[in-house]
This record gives C-alpha cells, structure tokens and sequence, in this order.
C-alpha cells in the first residue's frame, strides 16, 4: 500500500454532476438491459484500439478483461466517459445507469437503499456474465461496490473506490446540507424552492460542490452538464429518487454486524485501489488514512487538488493509477502460477 500523510471525519449523501463535463466527441454505445422488475442503461467506448498480444502485435481485443464502473447519487455513467477510453485498450469496460438515474428508469420495488443497488449491480453481472471484472465505483457507487466485492468475491477481480462513500461520525459540514435530502420531504421542498433556478445555476451548484477547481471544465462540457440536468428535471421521479437514495445511503451509515460498510470493507478480498481528493467537500481528505487500513493490502492515491469526481478532474492520473492495479494484479497471478 502506498500512501501519503492525511489527515477523520465523514461523508453524507452526495450528489455528483449528471454528465461528465470534460472531454467529449468520443464515440460510445448505449443499450438497455432488461432483467425482471429492473431495465438498466449501460454505456461503452467504441472506436479505442486493441490490446496488443505479447509479441507486440495488434489484438484481437476479446482478451481484454472485463472492467464495470459505477456511479455516484446523483450521477450517470456518463460521470465515466472520460476516464473510459483511457483504459479502453486494457479493459472492456461498460458503465451502468444504477435504477432511477442516468437513462434507468426507477425499479419496479422502489428499493434504492445501498444493498439494492448492490443487488443491481449483481444482477447485471450475473445476466451479462462479465464476472470476474475489474470493479470501479465513485461515491455512492463506491459503497455499492464494496457491498458487491464482500459479498460475491467471484464477481470481482479488482476494486478501485473513488472518493467512497463509507460511514463516519462527524459529518464535514459541507456535506451537511446534502444529507438533509435523506428527511422526507426536503427534497421535495428544496426543488420548490430552486424552481426558478436554471439548469445552468444548479450545474455550477453541483460543480462548485464536487470539483476541487470547476474551473477546469470546458464550455462545451459545461453545457453538456447543463442540458443533462435540464432533461433530469424533467422527469417525474427526479426527486423522488434523490430523496429515496439519499435516505438509503445514510440509513447505510446506521447498519450494524456484518451489514456494516466498514466491516464488509475489511471482507473485500479483491486487490483494491483507493482515490481520494484533498479538496473533496462531500468525503473528507482525512478518511484516506481509515480506508487503507479497513480494505486490505490496499493502495493508496491522494490527490491535493481534486475533489469529489477525481475520474472527471483528472482522468490521466487515474487511469495511470488504475493500470498499476491491474499491471501488480497480473505480476500477483504469474508469481503464484510460477510456483504451483
């Protein structure tokens, strides 16, 4: 595990932004998956070029492995659309739409607690039988992630949690406000009250939120999370569906035994890899240093500058991060064959 010095507190519900607001053009998929009582969108890159076979040669690309990313509350897969293609020549990732976000329509139960968006993510796998993947989950989705990870160890090759949402104590203030979606009816109240902001006010909201620098954001990615969020508010369980994950995300917080996020942390099996941003507003800095001992021979990346959203502010150096998990994982795999 590598680490750096870092300062204990907490996370809340967090929301992230509804697009990626960063590089765009790149070619990618969309499709639905329609499993009983749940339909999920999935999205790809297309267009990325083959891994290369040992000789150096060109390949054929159905040896890549498997890499699924999952989003935070609030977000999309297309939170990943910039960290994807760089990785696209390693792993054949896809991102979902968890239930009720993105392009998913909500579940038929109207179960958005932690442990169902686990289950969506389980179910995924299953039906698509793309286990063992490299597992790669942002905020709320990194708590979902690690639920899957403790529970179904055969779904996951390696974990990578970006800015995870696991419970603390001491909430940073900060992150105050968004936990109080979780009280029924403040979702509610607080669209009201913001009716009259635009999609651009609650875009720079968010951004000013997650981004260590909103700053570095271009225009027309700005624009793009604008027009995402206007078609998001138009949906008649947009605030429905915040409450509810909101609520399920802190009820998560409460849960005991075996149930508890961080006791399931320290079952995850998986090589791990955990990001963390100094200027997050919504998961403290300081919860670095309590992740890299719960989940075991983990490594660590810190990253002064980023906030919430480290895939969306600084992809490179995640994805440099995440090829240094997978590149150990294969050195792991040839040593224990060399010696059976």
């Amino acid at each position: 595990m590598s680490s750096t010095e870092s300062p204990d507190t907490a996370t809340a519900a967090l929301p992230v932004p509804p697009a990626g607001p960063g590089r765009h053009g790149a070619a990618e998929t969309v499709h639905t998956v329609n499993l009983p009582g749940l339909t999920l969108t999935v999205r790809a890159p297309v267009g990325q070029p083959a891994p290369r076979d040992g000789d150096g040669e060109a390949g054929t690309g159905r040896d890549r492995e498997p890499a699924l990313y999952v989003h935070g509350l609030g977000g999309s897969s297309q939170n990943w659309s910039d960290l994807m293609p760089l990785l696209a020549d390693r792993v054949d990732g896809a991102a979902i739409d968890l239930p009720g976000f993105g392009q998913s329509p909500p579940p038929d139960d109207g179960n958005y607690s932690v442990s169902a968006q686990a289950r969506a993510v389980i179910r995924y796998l299953d039906a698509a039988g793309r286990g063992p993947v490299h597992l790669i989950g942002n905020s709320m989705g990194g708590a979902a992630s690690t639920r899957v990870a403790a529970v179904r160890p055969d779904l996951v090759r390696t974990l990578t949690l970006i800015s995870p949402a696991l419970p603390e104590l001491r909430p940073q203030l900060t992150a105050v406000p968004t936990a109080l979606l979780a009280v029924p009816g403040i979702a509610g109240l607080f669209g009201r009250l913001t009716h009259d902001w635009t999609p651009e006010r609650r875009t720079r909201e968010v951004l000013a939120l997650c981004y260590g620098d909103p700053g570095r954001v271009s225009p027309e990615g700005f624009n793009a999370a604008a027009d995402e969020y206007a078609r998001r508010l138009e949906l008649p369980y947009f605030w429905e569906v915040m409450e509810r994950s909101a609520r399920g995300l802190v009820n998560a917080y409460t849960l005991g035994g075996q149930h508890n996020l961080w006791r399931q942390a320290e079952r995850v099996l998986a090589p791990t890899l955990l990001v963390y941003g100094g200027r997050d507003r919504l998961v403290s800095f300081r919860m670095a240093r309590r992740a890299a001992a719960a989940f075991r021979g983990s490594r660590l990346l810190t990253l002064p500058e980023a906030g919430h959203v480290a895939m969306m502010e600084y992809p490179e150096t995640v994805a440099r991060a995440v090829r240094e998990l997978l590149d150990s994982e294969v050195t792991d795999v040839t040593a224990d064959a060399g010696r059976s």
